[in-house]
């Protein structure tokens, strides 16, 4: 009876051993994987969503099939590519008087909304304005906003207007287009 409780604490003690020793061969190649794992993902991350920095506001417009005013000014724009669609930006000042008529020229679906109060919650948009240091026209007060087109012809899938009064002779339009 000694000998086999002699045997069985030896088998133990060889299996301990060898889950030991295991671990000692395979942990380095486990967390080497895991680190590769982890930087490939950071890699994906990093390059999409990512900034286009070659985008110009020429390219841009062209992008969502829109002609720049002539009297617009302040133009910023940005390209974000994404997973699937990329995202567009295209933003602007225009002497307030000529807003409408750009905005007719659009041919938004519906007449744009009045919003008078910046929106309460305002989820992040995926391709954000802030990245052209302008505030998001959802946490803004007295903005024109709706929807021009979804789907769009061409590549275009969506194209969205906010409009924001800047005082009595400016107004800054906002687009947000998803290509």
């Amino acid at each position: 009876m000694t000998r086999t409780l002699h045997h069985s604490r030896a088998k133990r003690l060889v299996l301990a051993a060898g889950a030991v020793a295991a671990l000692c061969l395979t942990g380095p190649l486990l967390s080497a994987c895991s680190g590769a794992t982890e930087s490939g993902a950071a890699d994906r991350t990093s390059e999409v969503p990512g900034w286009d920095e070659t985008a110009t506001p020429a390219t841009v417009s062209r992008q969502m099939n829109i002609d720049l005013p002539s009297k617009a000014a302040d133009i910023r724009a940005a390209r974000q590519n994404g997973f699937q669609d990329d995202g567009l930006l295209l933003a602007f000042t225009l002497p307030t008087s000529g807003v409408n008529a750009f905005v007719e020229q659009l041919r938004p679906e519906r007449e744009l909304r009045q919003r008078d109060e910046p929106r309460k919650s305002v989820a992040k948009p995926m391709t954000p304005f802030s990245h052209l240091d302008l505030p998001e026209p959802e946490s803004l007060p007295d903005v024109r906003e709706g929807q021009v087109c979804a789907p769009c012809g061409g590549d275009l899938n969506s194209l969205a207007i906010a409009v924001h009064r800047l005082g009595d002779s400016e107004s800054r339009v906002y687009l947000r287009a998803v290509d």
